[in-house]
């Protein structure tokens, strides 16, 4: 682990796992538990990095295989990395690109080496190892970078997700070697499926190899949210406590508030801005469809507490109006509004349990 990254947790939850702390980077402090907006092509859809900022998002992610496809990582790092390109002063977090190429599963073989799939946007056949993955995101520059994994699906086969998560750990010794960067800090993934048994073995594993952050993969693609929920609580414990744990892919109020509660740190998830995109906002933890005509004329702000732009500013009526009319205000002012909801939900959880009231206050979303 590199000076320039520390893990400092500040506060207990007394009757959960739940701990509030920092994650300390070269581009500034994560507070955590905090949720993280997902900015797949260096930027965080219709809303530009002061936007961003004024939600209270501390650190971002950019997705490696799509920016290897468009514009491609040189371009990124001869504009001075990814800070630079996208005008993020923040922390950046860099997934591996192992999720988007399992998912091409007519397109892709994987092999020990490493996977070679067909790209969506010119029929050129790419070989991604993970001496490759670490090497675009060693070129991108974000702080935090993701060691390449093998993603089973769910359902597999008991067979089929030990072989990947055997390959995972193969994968993550390469990777570490092919690390050149100190002022980046990689993190592994624990894999496993449904397996609590194969969940432990991969966590013990990683956490015998000393690295900065560890993350828990495979857990939000398929599953019932009760099967995902009892994956993190047996898998969370076995990760070291002094370093930042990272539930990749997740963020309804829910699955965080479980996860929190079982130790976890950060989380990703594109529901804020996806859901913005098809007209509908997070409330409260509810998603309410603006298209909808109870809201025509409705005068009130979407939530009167929020203090986001879109909330001090627009009624339902108004946005509700910009979506009906297809205009890109609409998804600009919604993003700016579920982003703030999500970051806000994860904040008043740390206050929470820095002041000790965290299973009271939050006990609809623990049960």
């Amino acid at each position: 682990m590199t000076t320039q990254f520390s893990f400092q947790v500040s506060t207990r939850c007394s009757q959960t796992k739940a701990r509030a702390g920092v994650f300390y980077t070269p581009h500034g402090a994560v507070e955590t538990p905090r949720f993280m907006p997902v900015g797949t092509l260096a930027n965080v859809k219709t809303v530009t990095p002061t936007q961003l900022q004024e939600t209270g998002a501390q650190m971002v992610l950019a997705n490696t295989y799509h920016l290897h496809l468009q514009p491609g990582e040189r371009i990124v790092e001869k504009a001075g990395g990814l800070h630079q390109f996208m005008r993020w002063n923040q922390p950046i977090l860099t997934d591996s690109g192992g999720f988007q190429v399992f998912s091409l599963s007519e397109m892709r073989q994987i092999t020990d080496d490493g996977v070679i799939f067909r790209s969506p946007h010119d029929g050129q056949m790419i070989n991604l190892t993970p001496e490759r993955s670490i090497q675009i995101q060693n070129a991108l520059g974000a702080d935090v970078i993701m060691a390449f994994d093998e993603c089973p699906p769910y359902p597999a086969s008991r067979e089929e997700v030990e072989a990947a998560t055997q390959r995972t750990y193969r994968w993550l010794e390469r990777c570490i070697s092919a690390h050149q960067r100190p002022d980046q800090a990689l993190f592994g993934i624990v894999q496993g499926g449904v397996y609590p048994d194969l969940r432990a073995a991969a966590a013990e594993a990683l956490a015998g190899l000393d690295l900065p952050g560890y993350a828990i993969g495979g857990v939000s693609v398929g599953e019932p949210p009760e099967l995902i929920a009892k994956i993190v609580q047996a898998t969370t414990p076995m990760l070291p406590v002094d370093k930042p744990r990272y539930l990749m892919g997740v963020g309804t109020y829910k699955e965080m508030a479980q996860a929190i509660a079982s130790g976890m740190d950060l989380f990703d998830c594109v529901i804020p801005t996806r859901l913005a995109r098809h007209g509908a906002a997070l409330v409260k933890g509810e998603r309410w469809n603006l298209k909808n005509s109870q809201y025509r004329e409705d005068f009130q702000p979407l939530d009167e507490t929020c203090p986001c732009y879109t909330c001090q500013n627009f009624t339902r009526a108004y946005i509700s109006h910009l979506v009906r009319s297809q205009e890109i205000l609409a998804y600009t002012l919604l993003t700016i509004h579920n982003i703030t909801e999500l970051v806000r939900f994860t904040q008043k959880i740390r206050e929470a349990i820095i002041g000790d009231r965290f299973t009271t206050e939050f006990a609809q979303w623990l049960s």
